[in-house]
């Protein structure tokens, strides 16, 4: 009989809250989060109740702004740009290494506060903040050579991220676009976050840094955060609906921007036999329940290896651990070691499994699906955010887990008999962040791995979105605009000589590092 689970000790929201009231009482307030602009923190907006996902307990909800202050804070913003973008770099980068010093000091706070808001695993969480200060600090050690003949834009940098990496997307970028000599702004994102970027923003305030960090419907906002005069540059992470439009607004103005969008990345099997690399690899692929730009949802396998592909595949995803993210046998034990808990709301699960009902119905074949009774969860919780693995053979092709990323543990399988076949299946969204092909021969990956669009192609290995000096951007619909990681997260952000052409996709050209 499985043991009866608690809390963790020191671990509730109310520990949480109470911990972020005394590290930064500036920016939270009672039982809300503040809006921070002007240099200032304003108790505006009107608040949003919001769920954690975890289990449904009451957290802190986004104050949404209207249209008419947004553009306010857009146009204290820009006039903060001004003033930092002749600070000189020395202190532009003793300001911001005090920042990472802070955040550092309160790791494990920003950390719990994704864990609740997010439904990230500890250890999941923790790298989250982890990766946003180590690789800020290697922007911080090499900015003098990234910034030679190099100057800030004319106006703030506007950002807008998708909810599932506050730390290690949205305030490394920030942090890198400010010490790159601009003002920085953001949105929370509407699905979660808002605590652990209003904590993050609050360390980053004292020391300085001009950051200004607002709430608001995408609707209500982007007038202001993505078409006003204002803006130097947008800077979005999402999906393809909301980027198209985004992309649709800079591209009639003329805007600097950066537009990391979805893609379906995949996974080929061709003439391959090391099975036991690519079960070793599977439990991780699950890693946040394949809530990430870089999760590989979709594998094209060659049809006569499928039986091998199997005895390697189900034994692995069995093996996947999900629950409460702090839930334990006795309070005082460390944090359980799991590969994802809930995806990040109710809503998402339902459609999850809408979806996967709507396949099978349609034709898919349910090859592995999670027993719910091995999840570890707290007596009675709510659980209706939580999804088990499930595996599809075949969906067809009227579903949307045919051809889109379902950004949950859901993964699919397409079989195919020929190198074109592989090659359409994998290519099956128009473009994608990262793919890998698994085959014996490198001759062969050599040959096929040019004709993959997705900007980094693994050789039977997964691709990430990197840290420090790896490159990152996509290809086809994936991206828009300018590429990142490395010197070209500063190149983006920053003026370089006349008639400059950034690496990236844009309307008038595409040009690949």
């Amino acid at each position: 009989m499985a043991p009866t689970l608690t809390l963790k000790s020191g671990t509730s929201w109310a520990d949480a809250w109470r911990r972020c009231l005394a590290a930064a009482p500036e920016a939270f307030r009672d039982d809300r989060v503040l809006n921070l602009w002007n240099a200032a923190w304003q108790a505006d907006g009107r608040v949003l109740p919001a769920l954690s996902p975890v289990d449904g307990t009451p957290v802190a909800g986004p104050p949404r702004l209207d249209r008419a202050t947004a553009h306010r804070a857009v146009r204290a913003c820009l006039d903060q740009h001004r003033a930092w973008r002749h600070v000189p770099l020395p202190e532009r980068r003793a300001r911001v290494a005090a920042t990472l010093d802070a955040l550092t000091e309160h790791r494990e706070l920003l950390a719990l506060l994704l864990v609740w808001e997010i439904g990230k695993p500890w250890r999941l969480a923790q790298a989250d903040v982890d990766r946003a200060v180590d690789g800020v600090r290697w922007y911080v050690d090499g900015i003098d050579e990234m910034l030679a003949g190099r100057a800030p834009l004319d106006g703030p940098v506007s950002n807008i991220a998708s909810w599932n990496y506050p730390m290690s997307v949205l305030v490394h970028a920030m942090l890198v676009q400010a010490l790159a000599g601009n003002a920085v702004i953001a949105k929370t994102p509407t699905d979660g976050g808002v605590a652990c970027l209003t904590l993050a923003c609050a360390l980053a305030a004292r020391e300085g840094i001009p950051v200004t960090l607002v709430s608001g419907s995408g609707g209500e906002l982007s007038e202001a955060l993505v078409r006003a005069p204002e803006i130097g540059c947008v800077s979005f992470v999402g999906g393809r609906d909301t980027g198209a439009a985004v992309a649709t607004a800079v591209a009639d103005l003329g805007k600097r921007h950066i537009l990391e969008q979805e893609g379906l990345n995949t996974w080929g099997i061709w003439n391959h036999t090391d099975w036991e690399a690519l079960t070793a690899v599977i439990p991780k692929l699950f890693d946040y329940g394949k809530q990430r730009c870089t999760a590989y949802p979709r594998f094209v396998v060659q049809r006569e290896l499928f039986a091998d592909f199997l005895a390697a595949y189900l034994p692995a995803v069995r093996t996947v651990r999900v629950g409460h993210p702090l839930a334990v046998e006795r309070p005082g034990d460390p944090y359980p070691a799991l590969d994802f808990g809930p995806v990040i709301n109710a809503a998402k699960a339902k459609e999850l499994q809408d979806q996967v009902t709507e396949a099978v119905d349609r034709g898919a074949v349910p090859l592995h699906r999670g027993d719910a009774s091995e999840a570890r969860f707290l007596p009675g919780q709510d659980t209706s955010a939580y999804v088990q693995p499930v595996t599809l053979l075949n969906p067809p092709p009227s579903s949307p887990l045919h051809h889109a990323e379902p950004f949950g543990p859901v993964d699919t399988i397409v079989l195919v008999d020929t190198e074109a076949e592989l090659l359409a299946a994998m290519n099956a969204s128009n473009g994608a962040l990262v793919a890998t092909l698994s085959t014996d021969d490198r001759e062969t990956y050599e040959r096929l791995a040019p004709q993959i669009r997705a900007f980094k192609v693994g050789h039977g290995t997964p691709r990430s979105r990197g840290d420090r000096d790896e490159l990152f951007g996509g290809l086809g619909a994936s991206w828009r605009g300018a590429f990142v990681g490395g010197e070209l997260l500063v190149r983006a952000v920053t003026r370089g000589p006349a008639g400059e052409r950034l690496p990236g996709n844009f309307p008038e050209y595409q040009l690949i590092p």
